[in-house]
């Protein structure tokens, strides 16, 4: 079972603000409606368009815990980031089951019970929960440009990522750039023999 579509979702919605006026991080939605959160979900390939008040009520509230967790685990308390995974799971059990279609091989499913919120909640906490036994806690973060608090999974090799996206790593580095040039530090390009 691939989730990692379902640990997409967990870092969109930890991304999304609820607020009409807030714009949200450089990755994030503006999720307060619930054509706007259709919209999220056909974009990661989770065309249920049944979304009721209730479940973006609840796609709300999980946005919050998933900051928190991304939060805990880039500051270093992974205890605290596992500890909150947990009580998700917990909150929003997986239902798996195996599934043929499109004449591909057997492969695992989620099942359809429940609210269209339990579902997406129980996916992306499991999709979150594989990825950090897989991966390390280590490779979830927040953004460092001081203007963002957009959170990332870190999929490179060297776990070196620092930003939410390109955006914002382009900001810093013309931020740093524009420092260096007011300090009188000279921009010096490596050569290839140095």
């Amino acid at each position: 079972m691939d989730l990692s579509g379902y640990a997409e979702l967990a870092v969109r919605l930890a991304n999304a603000t609820g607020d009409e006026e807030e714009a949200g991080s450089e990755d994030g939605h503006n999720i307060s409606t619930l054509d706007v959160l259709r919209s999220l979900l056909t974009a990661l390939r989770f065309p249920d368009t049944r979304v009721t008040r209730r479940d973006l009520d609840a796609m709300l509230a999980l946005r919050v815990e998933y900051r928190e967790i991304f939060s805990a685990a880039a500051s270093g308390n992974g205890s605290e980031a596992v500890e909150r995974l947990n009580a998700l799971l917990i909150q929003h059990p997986v239902h798996p089951q195996i599934f043929s279609h499109d004449d591909e091989p057997w492969h695992l499913h989620l099942t359809q019970g429940g609210s269209v919120a339990d579902r997406y909640a129980a996916g992306s906490a499991m999709g979150l929960a594989t990825l950090i036994t897989q991966l390390g806690l280590n490779r979830l973060g927040v953004c460092g440009a001081p203007s963002c608090q957009g959170v990332f999974i870190d999929t490179s090799t060297n776990r070196s990522r620092r930003y939410c996206s390109d955006r914002c790593a382009s900001r810093a580095n013309v931020t740093a750039f524009r420092g260096r040039r007011r300090s009188g530090t000279p921009d010096v390009l490596p050569t290839a023999a140095g």
